[in-house]
């Protein structure tokens, strides 16, 4: 508990420094940006925290890719 608190207190003051400044220069394109992937960050930091493991992306796409190349192959 104690870790996502830290978590979301450094969020904040990253938050703080960094929004206002966007905002500021109307960088609206930036700021969207910024925010979809501090909270990927984010959300992902607090599931690891919580002790819970993330699937790896590459199982996905091995997932898929296998059969394309299993019938390329023969």
């Amino acid at each position: 508990m104690l870790k996502i608190f830290l978590l979301l207190l450094l969020t904040a003051v990253i938050i703080i420094s960094e929004v206002p400044q966007l905002l500021h220069k109307k960088r609206k394109k930036e700021l969207i940006l910024f925010s979809i992937i501090l909270f990927l960050g984010v959300t992902i930091s607090i599931v690891l925290a919580m002790g819970k493991t993330i699937p790896n992306p590459m199982d996905l796409l091995t997932f898929i890719l296998r059969p394309i190349n299993d019938f390329i192959s023969k």
